[in-house]
C-alpha cells in the first residue's frame, strides 16, 4: 500500500490525498486533518459604555475678554444634547479667545459626543494645558481626554494620563480605566503590564468582557491554549453577543483538539462546533461559515461543512479557502464531481497553493481522469519539488495518463 498522504490544513485547514494500491491504481481513502493553524485573532472593539462626566462651567467675560468668550449659550445647547451647535459655537469662542480652557473643554466634550475623537482630543489637550498653566488641572477634562486618546487610537498618548489616573490617591480605579490602560500597553508592545492591567481590570469587575477577551487572546498567542479557552468562556458569558470572542473560541478548541487524541479530542471538536455556530448566528458572513467548516470537517461532519459552505460558494467573489474546504468536504463524502469543481476555481484563485492540486489531483485519480490527475499532481511538483507523496502520486498516475 501507498503511503497516505497527509492532510494540512493551509493557512486555515489543510488536507491531501491517501495514497492506492499498484494494482488497482486507486487512491486510499482520504484521511481527516491533522493540523490547524489560526489566523491572527481580530481585536476586541473599543469599549465606550461610560463617557467620563462632564463638568463644564459656563464661563463670563474676565476682564478685557470679548464678549464672545461668554460660553453660557453652548453650555446650554450641550446640555439639550445638542452636541454638533454646541461644538460649533465653543470652538467659535475658543478662536476668538484662545485661553479660555472652558471653551476648548466643552467643545472637546461636544466633540465626545458626536465619536470625533481625534478633534476631541486635540481640543480637549488645549483645555488641560491651560489648566495647568493656571494650576486648576480639572480631573473630568484628564479622564475624557485619556478616553478620547485610546478611542482615537494614540495609545502613546494616552498612556501617562491613564497611569495618572489609576493611581490618583485616595481613589479607586475605575475599572474601564485599568482596561484602557491595558489596551494602551498591549498596543505599544508592553505586554506584561498589559497582562497585569487586564487582570486589574478583571479583579475590579469580574465581567470586564474587553479585559477578559483580551487575557484570552494573550493566552492563545503564546499557545497556552487551556487559559485561553477559560478566559473566552469568561468573555463569552459576560457578554455572549461578542462575537470576536467566539471567533478565538472556536480557534482555541480546534487547536486544542489537534494536539490531543481520542476522546479529549472529540470533545473539543464538538465545543469548537458549538462556539463556531454560534459565531455564525451573530455574523454570519463567509469567515464565519469557514470557520464553522472547519470544526464539523474535524468532527468528520463532511455533509454538513458542505451545507455551511454551500451558500458562499456560489458567489463569484468566494475566497479560495472557502472553495477549498468545500473541495475538501465533497471529498470526504465521495461527491467526486461537485469536489473537482470547488477545487478548480479555488485553483484559479490561488495558483500557487500546494495543497489545492495535492486534493485535486486525487479527486481526479478517484474519478479515472488520469491525464488532469497528472497535470495537477506536477503542478504541485512545482510548487513543493521535493514532496515525496506528490511525486509517488506522479509516477502512480503516469501509465494510466492518456497524452
Amino acid at each position: 500500500m501507498y503511503r497516505a498522504l497527509l492532510l494540512v490544513i493551509a493557512g486555515m485547514i489543510a488536507l491531501a490525498a491517501a495514497g492506492l494500491t499498484a494494482a488497482q491504481s486507486r487512491p486510499r481513502r482520504v484521511k481527516p486533518p491533522e493540523t490547524l493553524l489560526g489566523p491572527e485573532p481580530t481585536p476586541a472593539p473599543a469599549t465606550n459604555k461610560n463617557a467620563p462626566l462632564l463638568d463644564v462651567k459656563p464661563t463670563k467675560p474676565v476682564g478685557a475678554a470679548p464678549v464672545s468668550s461668554d460660553t453660557t449659550h453652548a453650555f446650554q445647547l450641550f446640555q439639550q444634547k445638542q452636541y454638533a451647535a454646541a461644538a460649533k459655537e465653543a470652538k467659535e469662542i475658543a478662536a476668538a479667545d484662545p485661553t479660555n480652557a472652558e471653551a476648548w473643554k466643552l467643545a472637546g466634550f461636544s466633540e465626545f459626543y458626536l465619536k470625533q475623537y481625534a478633534e476631541a482630543a486635540n481640543d480637549l489637550q488645549k483645555a488641560l494645558d491651560l489648566q495647568r498653566a493656571a494650576k486648576e488641572e480639572d480631573p473630568n477634562t484628564v479622564d475624557a481626554l485619556a478616553e478620547s486618546y485610546v478611542l482615537a487610537e494614540r495609545f502613546e498618548q494616552a498612556l501617562p494620563l491613564l497611569n495618572s489616573i489609576i493611581t490618583r490617591p485616595g481613589k479607586t480605579p475605575d475599572p474601564l480605566f485599568l482596561y484602557y490602560r491595558g489596551l494602551a500597553e498591549f498596543k505599544t508592545g508592553k505586554t506584561a503590564d498589559a497582562e497585569k492591567s487586564f487582570n486589574a481590570a478583571v479583579k475590579a469587575n469580574p465581567r470586564n468582557t474587553a479585559s477578559l477577551f483580551y487575557l484570552g487572546r494573550m493566552a492563545y498567542e503564546r499557545k497556552d491554549f487551556d487559559a485561553a479557552i477559560a478566559w473566552l468562556n469568561r468573555a463569552t458569558t459576560s457578554d455572549a453577543r461578542l462575537a470576536d470572542a467566539w471567533s478565538l473560541l472556536t480557534y482555541s478548541y480546534l487547536n486544542r483538539g489537534a494536539a490531543a487524541s481520542g476522546p479529549k479530542a472529540e470533545s473539543d471538536f464538538l465545543s469548537a462546533i458549538r462556539a463556531g455556530e454560534t459565531l455564525a448566528r451573530l455574523r454570519p458572513d463567509e469567515n464565519s461559515a469557514a470557520l464553522l467548516a472547519q470544526a464539523l470537517i474535524r468532527a468528520q461532519q463532511y455533509a454538513r461543512a458542505a451545507t455551511v459552505l454551500e451558500p458562499y460558494a456560489t458567489k463569484p467573489d468566494t475566497r479560495s479557502t472557502t472553495l477549498y474546504l468545500l473541495g475538501v468536504s465533497h471529498t470526504q463524502t465521495k461527491n467526486y464531481p461537485k469536489a473537482i469543481l470547488a477545487l478548480e476555481r479555488a485553483a484559479v484563485k490561488t495558483p500557487d497553493d500546494v495543497n489545492i492540486y495535492r486534493m485535486l489531483g486525487y479527486d481526479y485519480e478517484v474519478s479515472k481522469q488520469y491525464g488532469k490527475a497528472l497535470v495537477a499532481y506536477e503542478r504541485g511538483l512545482q510548487l513543493a519539488p521535493n514532496d515525496p507523496d506528490l511525486k509517488e502520486s506522479a509516477e502512480r498516475v503516469r501509465p494510466f495518463a492518456k497524452t
